[in-house]
């Protein structure tokens, strides 16, 4: 996912309580900025030291690039709540494909992922501005003293508090003065800067929103494109493999019943019987067909009552597990009902499963999450033009993002998340 910002008009750097809020965490940043950098060089540099030593290294690295990642997400959602740039909520990249070569893609992705350096950037940017906050704060309070001193200070000079200035007793309270309120006003500034930079660092241009709309349209409009295409490949298959060879069988049965009626009688009526069981077979097949492109429980019902109908017409045991507190989109709602009838059907067909569990979620912020898993022999792959390939394409056209687990052995899980206003 990528930030975006949904209000045209940016929120006000200077207004008093967002530059309050900013100061504040400016200063927390000087005091603790230092020590999560320290952190996270560390591991890197033990990630690069310990590669050789039995793959040790790149665990560290994996959690280098993950830490990355959560102080990223850390920071894009501190400046949104500081700011309200409307920022959209960053998630993980994923490649979507299985087995190891899957999760090595995804790790790569995640190390280049753009959003997640620009956060870090801007943590790195906001703890050198904490620290000079937070000398600016003791230069204030050192100030404040100075102001005071002629009142007791016992020699004819004395020294500015975090600097190495002597300060003519005669001097102390200009001097004081000054370096308060320059003080001050440095850190008011220090705070307005801050918000100038996070805006121009977290959240991305007009252009690179509009293009990265761009490239999401073009990336969904292809998926649509794939997902008809296997879906149609799927329809001709089933009409070709199933309905046209049976009805092809009626209409020679029936052609061997007319010539027997007026010869045998009785072996027409049976010619006929078996003719009439086809036809209702076929019948059934259709019917399964068009639920196959369209099922009408789900528009009539929704999703929990289509997938309850789904588990109970599986061949397989399904353990069902649906927690939803309303309803998305059409799209997303269909997207997520066929995906998970065909991973029922590979799981029954290729898998060799003698279980299923799905798991749907509606989770925060409007996204329908759903998860199947089997206990079959594992091995799936992504192939042009099958099943998991429509999967992939039907989520993708939905704007949303599927994962494919299926190491050797089983088991495989099917995983993907679809915005609920697709």
């Amino acid at each position: 996912m990528t930030s975006d910002t949904t209000s045209s008009a940016p929120p006000s750097m200077a207004s008093p309580l967002r530059v309050a809020g900013a100061i504040a965490q400016l200063a927390a940043l000087g005091v603790i900025g230092p020590v999560i950098f320290s952190l996270l060089f560390g591991l890197l540099g033990l990630g690069l030291g310990l590669l050789p030593v039995l793959g040790i290294g790149l665990l560290l690295l994996v959690g280098f690039v993950y830490a990355i990642f959560a102080l990223g997400w850390l920071e894009a959602a501190r400046i949104d709540g500081l700011y309200g740039f409307g920022l959209a909520r960053h998630r993980p990249r994923t490649s979507g494909r299985p087995g190891f070569g899957g999760f090595l893609r995804t790790l790569w992705l995640q190390a280049i992922d753009p959003i997640s350096w620009r956060g870090v950037a801007n943590a790195a940017i906001a703890t050198i501005l904490g620290w000079i906050v937070v000398f600016l704060a003791g230069l204030a309070a050192s100030g404040l003293v100075l102001l005071f001193t002629p009142l007791f200070a016992q020699g004819s000079a004395v020294t500015l508090g975090r600097t190495d200035i002597e300060v003519p007793l005669s001097w102390a309270v200009p001097v004081g003065l000054l370096s308060t309120l320059f003080a001050l006003a440095a850190i008011v500034g220090l705070g307005i800067l801050h918000g100038i930079i996070s805006r121009a660092v977290v959240v991305p241009s007009r252009e690179a929103q509009l293009a990265e709309a761009a490239r999401t349209s073009s990336v969904q409009r292809a998926g649509a494109v794939r997902a008809a295409d296997v879906e149609r490949t799927r329809i001709e298959r089933d009409l070709h493999d199933g309905v046209q060879p049976r009805l092809v069988s009626v209409g020679m049965t029936l052609g061997l019943a007319q010539q027997k009626i007026d010869s045998d009688p009785d072996a027409a009526k049976a010619l006929v019987a078996e003719a009439h069981t086809s036809t209702k077979a076929a019948i059934t097949e259709l019917r399964q067909l068009a639920r196959g492109i369209h099922t009408a429980v789900l528009d009539d019902r929704g999703l929990d009552a289509a997938l309850s109908a789904l588990a109970g017409r599986s061949v397989i045991p399904v353990h069902l597990d649906v927690r939803m507190d309303g309803r998305c989109s059409r799209d997303t709602e269909a997207a997520a009902y066929f995906t998970i009838a065909e991973a029922l059907t590979n799981a029954a067909k290729h898998a060799r499963a003698t279980e299923c569990r799905v798991t749907v979620r509606l989770r925060e912020p409007g996204t329908l999450w759903a998860r199947v898993e089997d206990n079959g022999i594992g091995g799936a792959t992504i192939v042009a033009g099958g099943g998991l390939d429509g999967i992939v394409n039907r989520v993708v056209a939905a704007g949303g993002q599927a994962r494919i687990d299926s190491p050797a052995g089983g088991p495989t899980s099917v995983e993907v998340s679809i915005p609920c206003a697709s």
